[in-house]
């Protein structure tokens, strides 16, 4: 039993009633039951509908969210608890898990997770910031990292492809994104200085990684208030195929075409491209990308 009892809604990913994470959720649910809390099951057909269910839930009174799937479910737990001091914590069941990668969560071990979490609801949760993007009179709240180069491209790519599911699902994406390889003129505005860059990656990181494990940003803090921006300057096919495997171990960032620098703010800039934060397209360039310090509670 624990110290005190809580209320806590559980999301679950529409897509985890199959496949090799459907048992994740029911052992959530399970584990919370057995350490003394009181939950909220929240599982619909879809998105939408769970999002519904979750700002329901949200309103009746809860002390507490938790999501069960990958960067998705954080995204829509993050747009359901921003401004309201609720804690969420998550579950990595989904394909790219970087936020919880970010958080130190068990990845790969489900009843390690879970126990993690368990723990940390007698913890005073931990504070991390956030960052908006907006496109337009839109804006979106995210945690991991606006996407707005060769890695937007590939997002678009992989999130329209059915199979294969995965990590190599992004792999063949960013093969298939290879062929049609170039540079763009990005017209930005980095904490209120203007310039313009040609670039082939473009991502505003409050996290460290992006893709289900691009080091993209490894010395990016989720706690410092800044942003790292990550620009890799005009590169061959060969040379970025070189490149690539490097991105995965944090290895680029000592290289001359890459750019990494602390900012709070960017205004980004460029034709025939999209926006990406945390892996959800949220609209075509120009958006506007700033810092929330000190905005959610993590249960981690």
């Amino acid at each position: 039993m624990t110290t005190q009892q809580r209320r806590i809604g559980v999301a679950i990913n529409p897509s985890a009633s199959f496949g090799a994470t459907r048992a994740v959720g029911p052992m959530v649910l399970d584990a919370l039951h057995t350490a003394g809390h009181r939950t909220v099951h929240l599982q619909e057909d879809d998105v939408e509908g769970l999002r519904v269910s979750v700002r329901a839930a949200i309103d009746t009174g809860l002390d507490a969210l938790v999501v069960v799937g990958g960067d998705g479910m954080v995204s829509l737990a993050v747009e359901a608890v921003r401004d309201s001091g609720l804690p969420f914590g998550v579950v990595p069941s989904g394909t790219g898990n970087d936020i919880a990668r970010g958080l130190g969560i068990p990845l790969d071990d489900p009843a390690a997770a879970i126990d993690l979490l368990v723990r940390a609801l007698d913890r005073e949760p931990r504070t991390i910031d956030a960052g908006t993007a907006t496109v337009g009179d839109r804006t979106t709240w995210f945690v991991g990292a606006v996407s707005a180069g060769f890695d937007a491209l590939v997002n678009e790519r992989a999130n329209r492809m059915r199979r294969p599911r995965g990590r190599s699902r992004y792999t063949i994406a960013i093969l298939r994104e290879l062929i049609a390889l170039r540079p763009r003129r990005y017209d930005l505005v980095v904490d209120g200085v203007a310039e313009s860059v040609e670039a082939v990656l473009l991502a505003v990181a409050n996290n460290t990684s992006i893709g289900g494990g691009m080091l993209i940003a490894p010395q990016a803090d989720l706690a410092d208030g800044r942003f790292d921006l990550f620009v890799v300057a005009p590169v061959s096919r060969s040379r970025f195929l070189r490149l690539f495997p490097k991105v995965f171990s944090g290895a680029h960032t000592e290289l001359d075409i890459v750019r990494l620098s602390r900012v709070r703010s960017v205004s980004i800039g460029a034709a025939d491209i999209s926006a990406y934060a945390d892996g959800e397209r949220i609209g075509p360039l120009p958006v506007v990308v700033e810092v929330v310090p000190g905005a959610l509670r993590v249960l981690a």
